[in-house]
């Protein structure tokens, strides 16, 4: 770090040729290793070669974003008859946390465990009262997880000593044929949302929960990314393509089920995503610009990876009929993500 502080990383694999690198640094995703139907392993996470990009140029590749994941509008927002101001870091409003999130933050990497099922880390952060305008002193954790059924898992946990907001999620971007391998535009997905929130030029949500049906945001069956990308619909002008909240749920989900799925005619491999969050956040890579050059040497474009972020609905707090961001003292907030990747060749996945 700037400082001459030391970041440290932490490689959890397993015995299906499944190596994750984590990064304490925005405790974020640096690299997963995973096989194609072949069997050839490849990185099919979007990075940085060295800590200098990460630095230089944050664009949120696997980091845990947060105190809030997503849009705040202008910057504000009111809990229990009183007013906050975070910072303003995207147009008007604030982006995953504001100027410092806790994707630039450096966190402490605690135990690592390494059992005959799964490998596993825990990384924690304790952010304290006023950090970013934001109130009461929030203590995250997160638990990244690699079993043998290729399943990576991303555990986060935060508790509060006063009433606080909270959205935690991570920013993986992802291209199933490796990274730097070209467009996901070809990738077959499929979300399980019957609505989405449509939003303003700002990228804020309207209050609109609008019907997939009969739109380009139809994705309850699968279909190619870059399908209907190109069409001229008002929202993907706002969004430059895919930059919006599908509704999976009113609420919480008591267990975990699927929100998505990726398959990659080229390689194979597939990725179902499975979370308890109402909200998903799905990203076509829109300001991917070509000035990137990533961990395998190649340079990043539009259209180059998808991001599927599962979380509370954007601007929650300024949005009562989406439902609640609150926290309060003595209960804990968790966001439990799972990332399953397959193979699948003509006969079907196996």
């Amino acid at each position: 770090m700037p400082d001459g502080t030391k970041v440290e990383a932490v490689v959890l694999s397993n015995a299906h040729g499944m190596q994750v690198r984590i990064l304490a640094l925005g405790a974020s995703l640096q690299s997963v290793s995973t096989p194609d139907r072949n069997g050839k392993s490849e990185n099919i996470a979007l990075g940085y070669a060295s800590l200098d990009g990460y630095l230089s140029k944050p664009q949120y590749f696997g980091a845990t974003v947060g105190r809030y994941a997503n849009r705040i509008a202008k910057g504000r927002f009111s809990l229990d008859g009183r007013s906050y101001d975070v910072p303003v870091n995207d147009g008007a409003n604030s982006l995953h946390g504001g100027t410092r999130g806790f994707d630039k933050v450096l966190w402490t990497v605690g135990k690592v465990t390494h059992d005959s099922d799964k490998a596993s880390v825990m990384l924690s952060h304790v952010s304290p009262d006023g950090d970013m305008g934001y109130p009461g002193t929030l203590s995250a954790s997160v638990v990244y997880s690699l079993d043998e059924k290729n399943q990576l898992s991303i555990d986060y946990r935060a508790t509060t000593d006063k009433p606080t907001i909270v959205n935690l999620s991570n920013h993986a971007y992802w291209n199933l044929s490796g990274e730097g391998s070209g467009s996901v535009m070809d990738d077959r997905l499929t979300i399980a949302g019957e609505a989405y929130l449509p939003v303003d030029a700002g990228s804020i949500p309207t209050g609109e929960i609008r019907k997939v049906a009969g739109t380009p945001f139809d994705f309850r069956h699968a279909k190619p990314i870059g399908r209907d990308i190109r069409t001229n619909d008002p929202q993907l002008l706002n969004g430059r393509g895919y930059d919006h909240n599908w509704v999976i749920s009113k609420g919480e989900a008591k267990a975990l089920r699927m929100v998505a799925r990726v398959e990659d005619p080229m390689s194979g491999r597939v990725l179902t995503l499975k979370s308890t969050q109402p909200g998903l956040q799905f990203y076509s890579g829109n300001f991917l610009d070509g000035t990137t050059v990533g961990t395998g040497g190649h340079v990043y474009r539009q259209g180059d990876a998808f991001v599927l972020e599962p979380q509370l609905y954007p601007d929650t707090p300024n949005q009562a009929s989406f439902g609640s961001a609150r926290l309060e003292p003595g209960h804990e907030y968790r966001n439990l993500i799972v990332y399953e990747f397959t193979t699948e060749s003509a006969r079907g996945a196996h």
